[in-house]
């Protein structure tokens, strides 16, 4: 990202999209107004170090790749201009959900595909699809949604928790090698970095993330009725005969809707505060 990109005092350091931490903290120390309880403790199961390696891994090789396709976006362009934009708002408040978040090294990149998809692997690796934006037609408040739903699969560890789940939730660290086939445990990131895009969150992991996108979405300035405008069109999306990868690991639905509906009046007080408190948000 080049440094003209934002204003001197954003939180995106120039070219990778790095999170400061001089903007870390949200401006308002208000508590969550959605429901999620507490993490899984499964996660204890596995380092956050270790599956937060083989995030940083697999993520490089796959922009790497993306490069040399010449699918990976430009600093310069205005879709991930936007794209990084909205992550700005979002990211300072997903620490309040994860204290390890602070130390993340963020990056936030677009990729050029037809697929609806995007993603956010631990250690705040994210990555939006170009046929998300363009087949869904989202406006800036559904952007959020999506990346906000994202970025909370990612603080809340789903993923770590579900390899530990997978690996077998009554394995303690030291079986690790024994459980991934490997002759030393340090080799553990390197043969799962390959999970980290194909798992399948579980029913209680979506909800949470929808919730938790919902409130980032709202403490960021984005309007909150868009959570239920995204997924009416994810449904829509989905209805040919082969829809949306990004459904296969996000079923969308009507008791999905409907909670959305419901926790929409919990953070409108959120999103009113922040619309006030903060500058406007910049629309495309």
């Amino acid at each position: 990202m080049c440094q003209m990109c934002y204003p001197k005092n954003s939180p995106w350091m120039p070219r990778r999209g790095f999170l400061a931490l001089a903007g870390a903290t949200a401006a308002a120390p208000a508590l969550a107004q959605v429901d999620v309880g507490g993490p899984s403790r499964a996660r204890g199961l596995v380092p956050a170090e270790e599956i937060e390696a083989a995030s940083q891994q697999q993520y490089s090789e796959m922009m790497a790749k993306a490069r040399q396709q010449g699918a990976l976006a430009p600093d310069n362009h205005p879709q991930l201009q936007r794209i990084r934009y909205v992550a700005s708002r979002l990211i300072p408040h997903s620490l309040r959900w994860n204290d390890r978040a602070k130390g993340w090294r963020w990056e936030v990149n677009l990729l050029g595909s037809k697929q609806i998809n995007a993603f956010c692997m631990p250690g705040g690796k994210i990555a939006i699809y170009t046929g998300i934006l363009d087949q869904l037609q989202l406006t800036d408040d559904e952007l959020a949604m999506v990346m906000g739903h994202e970025i909370a699969h990612a603080v809340r560890e789903h993923a770590r928790a579900r390899i530990a789940k997978q690996a077998g939730t009554g394995a303690l660290l030291s079986m690790g090698a024994a459980l991934f086939g490997l002759g030393q445990l340090g080799d553990v990131a390197a043969n799962i970095g390959t999970q980290l895009l194909t798992l399948r969150f579980s029913r209680e992991d979506e909800i949470e993330s929808d919730l938790i996108g919902l409130e980032m979405g709202a403490r960021g300035a984005y309007v909150p009725e868009a959570s239920v405008s995204l997924w009416e069109k994810m449904g829509k999306a989905s209805g040919g005969e082969q829809g949306p990868a990004f459904l296969s690991t996000h079923p969308t639905g009507p008791d999905r809707l409907a909670r959305l509906r419901d926790n929409v009046p919990k953070v409108r007080g959120l999103y009113q505060q922040a619309v006030a408190a903060s500058p406007p948000v910049k629309r495309q």
